[in-house]
């Protein structure tokens, strides 16, 4: 596909940007449009320094769209509250820089249609976030062919270049050691902690028509009025848990100071709270994984000549940090961005048939086997189960909108035994996962979810009923191995909502 003749050098690498369409960046255009979908944050965003550039380069304004559609699958009362909380901070940011900011908020399903083909006819040129499951991917490639002006779509996903390996990963052990070999190159080009420092001082007018045929989110009445209209989901209620950057920040901060210590001992304890509780924040793009990054390492006092160590793809011993640090960087940037691999060059990633030759090939042959209870999705949503810690970790998911993350590979392995065949077990878990938790409907989700099923692993032996050579875990041995009393306590049948 062409690329638009660029007149200016870039600080963004070029791997992270592609043209969406083949038409022609326009130097008479009123502004630069940044579509913001995915990287819903003003800080450390390579697509919003982008159109900053673009900006600075044709001496416009900027115009910052971001929009919320009622229509996308589960949406409700939870996933539009951490949204719109984001929402209101980057009005803020926006506002301390001086750029104009169009947030919008779909009253009723197809009431956004035209808004960015309106923006867009005005515009120079549209900047957006390459983003590569759920919906955006299908939203992207219908917009590019509305818009009449040149679309960039921009890899702000992760610390590395999803169109850097050019292929897919079976094993998070392959993919580590191609970051091992690969990644630092990454590190020496990140994004700007503050793009929005770097604006034109001009300002983006709206005009009066379309500002009234799509009127700007007052995010004043408070996102709870907002959504109260809507025709979303109002079952899968709000959480005390808030979204946007500023909470990000803070979660960041409070976890690198007081559990980053505790990381690679104590992730796996329940009670513990040794994890980063970032994943919500991740997925909805509030902050940036290169954020995450700066701040353990300036916690480590690391640079990166203490890097490159083992390039073998072993866990350890490649940074130069400490136990707990690379215990946390890995699940950052290798189990993380393993996932981001996988739908970038799977546009199956969510369909059975994506899943390991092996894999399949066991859960087919033991697909009739007959199973200790067979649980409707239904059932299994209201935590009606005979296991019951698998029905606290449905609870917490159900009223958290979180999953301690080692209950959550036993909960997808029960609801495997549960089920009539492992397709049925894929189904209810994508739709229970992403009805509920706040990290669903996202790369590294769905790696979570397809592991119980095999992708990412390997047979294990003995051969069991119903897994075949797929790995077993059990109730009964979690009991053995973590301190579930508390837990239990908290979640279980009788504990207080």
């Amino acid at each position: 596909m062409k690329e638009p003749v660029l007149r200016f050098r870039s600080a963004i690498p070029t791997i992270r940007v592609r043209a969406a369409n083949e038409r022609p960046p326009r130097a008479d255009g009123d502004f630069v449009l940044y579509w913001m979908t995915a990287g819903r944050r003003t800080r450390y965003n390579f697509a919003l320094q982008r159109a900053v550039e673009w900006a600075r380069e044709l001496d416009k304004p900027l115009l910052v769209l971001e929009a919320l559609r009622v229509d996308y699958a589960w949406a409700s009362d939870r996933f539009h509250r951490f949204i719109l909380d984001g929402m209101a901070d980057n009005r803020s940011a926006c506002a301390a820089a001086d750029v104009t900011y169009f947030p919008y908020v779909e009253p009723s399903a197809g009431a956004g249609k035209g808004l960015l083909a309106a923006l867009a006819a005005r515009s120079c040129i549209v900047v957006t976030d390459d983003y590569p499951a759920f919906f955006l991917p299908a939203a992207l490639r219908a917009a590019a062919t509305q818009v009449v002006v040149a679309m960039e779509a921009v890899d702000s996903n992760g610390l590395h270049a999803l169109a850097a390996p050019g292929r897919v990963f079976d094993t998070a052990f392959a993919f580590r050691r191609w970051l091992q070999q690969n990644i630092l190159g990454d590190l020496l080009a990140p994004p700007l902690a503050e793009p929005l420092l770097a604006a034109p001082p001009l300002r983006a007018v709206l005009p009066a028509d379309q500002s009234a045929r799509w009127p700007l989110a007052d995010l004043e009445r408070g996102a709870e009025r907002i959504i109260s209209a809507l025709p979303v989901d109002h079952a899968v209620v709000d959480v005390p848990l808030r979204g946007g950057s500023q909470a990000a920040t803070k979660r960041l901060d409070a976890f690198v100071c007081a559990r980053l210590s505790r990381y690679a001992d104590k992730r796996n304890d329940v009670v513990a709270s040794a994890s980063s509780g970032l994943s919500p924040y991740l997925h909805f793009g509030h902050i940036s994984p290169h954020e995450v990054f700066d701040a353990v390492s300036r916690h480590e006092a690391w640079c990166i000549d203490r890097a490159g160590g083992e390039q073998r793809g072993k866990r350890t011993g490649f940074w130069g940090m400490s136990a707990a640090a690379e215990a946390f960087i890995d699940q950052l940037i290798t189990w993380r961005e393993l996932g981001f691999n996988f739908c970038a060059y799977r546009s199956d990633y969510e369909h059975f048939d994506s899943l390991p030759d092996w894999a399949r090939r066991t859960l087919e042959r033991h697909e009739r086997d007959p199973r200790p209870h067979l649980y409707r999705t239904e059932q299994m949503e209201r935590a009606e189960t005979s296991d019951a810690v698998w029905n606290a970790a449905q609870t917490q998911l159900v009223r958290e909108g979180r999953i301690h993350s080692y209950l959550r590979m036993l909960w997808g392995k029960r609801i495997l035994e549960w089920t009539a065949s492992p397709r049925e077990a894929l189904a209810a878990m994508i739709h229970l996962n992403n009805k509920y938790a706040l990290d669903g409907r996202d790369p590294n989700s769905y790696s979570g979810i397809f592991w119980t099923l095999g992708r990412y692993d390997r047979p294990w032996g003995p051969e069991r009923p119903i897994f075949g050579t797929v790995r077993y875990m059990s109730s009964v041995r979690t009991r053995r191995k973590l301190k579930l009393g508390d837990y239990l306590a908290r979640y279980g049948q009788g504990a207080a909502a």
